[in-house]
């Protein structure tokens, strides 16, 4: 049968819709805009924890990704961590300090509030140690807390982390040529005890970190006194609370 010459062609027509490139950009655009999302979301992460946390703590979170630490077994069959002491220690100057006393001693407060510190460990190590500037000196303050003692109980028989912390105090001071002085506080105990400890204790803490210094390589001629205050200066509001049990080493004027 022969084909209907007066039917119309059917015409298809085809729009494309920009080829390949076109396809690439309906795409891409939400890439990068998830990216430029997250890098916000990063950006005030960041921001907010420059703003929450403090220089030790960001100290430690930078440690914490990068580790330096070094530790031996000591003779006592305790981890003594080396590595620690020295990562402050060979940050000082390998001379005396010398020049205006609150230039000497704004150094080493640089070098004692963890500002220098290489690890966690160190970092922790400083949290018992608090400095500040009197008519008198720096004063540099070694305190219990409340995990983590500097004495064993009542007595002046030093925690390894005093022993830790009285190396690395003459390390740092032996840098420098003031004389020294040693004060002693412990908190109070009940009145019920026949016979208070506190003077005595006070007295023995503090000569027991004398010792320290010494045995660390501070020459013993430079500490002027060793002086216990007993339960007389409390820096806490409640008299009894472990937060009282401190030493204080002066750099003098």
């Amino acid at each position: 049968m022969a084909a209907n010459k007066n039917s119309a062609a059917v015409v298809i027509i085809k729009r494309g819709g920009g080829g390949e490139e076109a396809g690439h950009h309906g795409g891409a655009w939400k890439v990068a805009y998830a990216d430029f999302v997250t890098a916000m979301m990063a950006f005030f992460l960041l921001m907010w924890l420059l703003n929450a946390t403090t220089e030790q703590q960001r100290a430690g979170l930078a440690d914490y990704f990068n580790p330096t630490i070094v530790q031996r077994s000591g003779a006592d069959g305790e981890d003594v961590e080396e590595g620690i002491l020295h990562s402050i220690e060979d940050s000082l100057p390998d001379t005396h300090l010398a020049g205006d006393f609150e230039e000497v001693a704004k150094q080493v407060q640089d070098q004692l509030t963890g500002s220098g510190a290489e690890s966690m460990q160190m970092t922790n190590l400083l949290r018992h140690v608090v400095t500040r500037m009197t008519d008198e000196g720096l004063v540099i303050e070694l305190a219990d807390l409340t995990d983590e003692p500097l004495f064993v109980d009542d007595t002046a028989q030093p925690q390894p982390v005093l022993n830790e912390l009285a190396r690395l105090l003459a390390r740092v001071l032996g840098q420098t040529r003031n004389d020294l002085a040693v004060t002693g506080h412990v908190r109070s105990y009940p009145d019920i005890l026949q016979s208070s400890p506190v003077w005595a204790l006070s007295d023995a803490r503090a000569h027991a970190v004398r010792n320290l210094l010494d045995q660390g390589g501070l020459p013993d001629k430079r500490v002027q006194r060793v002086t216990g205050f007993a339960d007389r200066k409390h820096r806490e509001g409640n008299p009894m609370s472990p937060a009282n049990n401190r030493i204080e080493v002066i750099l003098l004027r």
